[in-house]
This record gives C-alpha cells, structure tokens and sequence, in this order.
C-alpha cells in the first residue's frame, strides 16, 4: 500500500496506473441520437477545414440526400464504398470556389426533439429561391421544388444554401 502512495506522490507519475479500464478493447460503439445531424456537421466541418473530401457512416435516407446535393451542384461528387471493417461509407467530395471558400451551407431543421412537418402549401423557400430545403415525403426525399410539382409536403429536414 505504501508503493501505491509513493507512486501517487510522484511528480508526473499517474496514481491510477495500476488499474484497468473494463470496457477496454469490446469494440461496442455509442448509439446516436441524430445520425443526419453528424452527417451535415461532418460536411460544415469538412467545408471549414477546406477538406477535399470527408467520410460519413452510409444510410439509405443519407444517400438520396447526398445524391440532391450533387445534383443540385453543393458538392464535386460522392462513392459508397467499405471501411475496413466492412462498413458502408459515403465518401463526399467538396466543392470550393476560386478563392477555396466552401461552396455549402447546411441547417438542421427538423431535430428529434421537434419534428418540423410542413404540408404541400406551406414548403420553406431558402434565401428567395438561391437555396434548398430538402423534405422527407411519402414519395422520397425531395428538394422542396420537386415536392411543391408532386404535390406532397412532408417533413423539412435541412436548408441547404
């Protein structure tokens, strides 16, 4: 006991270095609350940072959304490919203009704790027609022109500008 003591009094030395972490080495991974939210601040960071490209974990609703911002010309281009441990990913190329400013402005609209839901007549326009909102609708994920032609209105996930 007097080691312990001794070891702890050290200057620089760890007092808890003779003991064990329990979870170490389970490879469990924390669950996620808001996985479009990571996603959209994956690319804000990326964009800041001037990244040429950043890696999400893949979904079906996080690939048609990057699918809308390649065609909406936000970003060069996207891949789904595997990471290591046989996970999908979707690797998302940036986009910058002459200056190496992002290109993409991203805002979480409809969050876990308050669903934002819009109806056919009511679809947010963003910064008078220069931006999109993206809307999860019974007919897909949509940008909110193609809704406004399908006549559906839906949940508002995000403005892109």
């Amino acid at each position: 006991m007097s080691a312990l003591l001794e070891k702890a009094r050290l200057p620089g030395g760890n007092p808890r270095g003779d003991q064990i972490q329990l979870v170490e080495g389970t490879g469990c991974y924390m669950s996620m609350t808001d996985p479009l939210a990571d996603m959209f601040t994956r690319i804000r960071n990326g964009s800041t940072a001037k990244f040429d490209k950043v890696d999400i974990p893949s979904s079906k609703i996080k690939q048609e959304i990057a699918k809308i911002l390649k065609e909406e010309g936000f970003i060069k281009n996207l891949k789904v490919t595997t990471d290591d441990s046989q996970h999908e990913i979707i690797r998302i190329f940036l986009k910058y203009d002459a200056n190496r400013k992002g290109v993409i402005h991203i805002r979480r609209v409809s969050k876990p704790g308050r669903r934002v839901y819009v109806g056919n007549d009511r679809i947010p326009s963003v910064m008078s027609g220069l931006g999109i909102s993206i809307l999860s609708t019974p007919k897909g994920v949509l940008v909110d022109k193609s809704a406004r032609e399908a006549n559906v209105g839906g949940e508002v996930l995000c403005y892109v500008w």
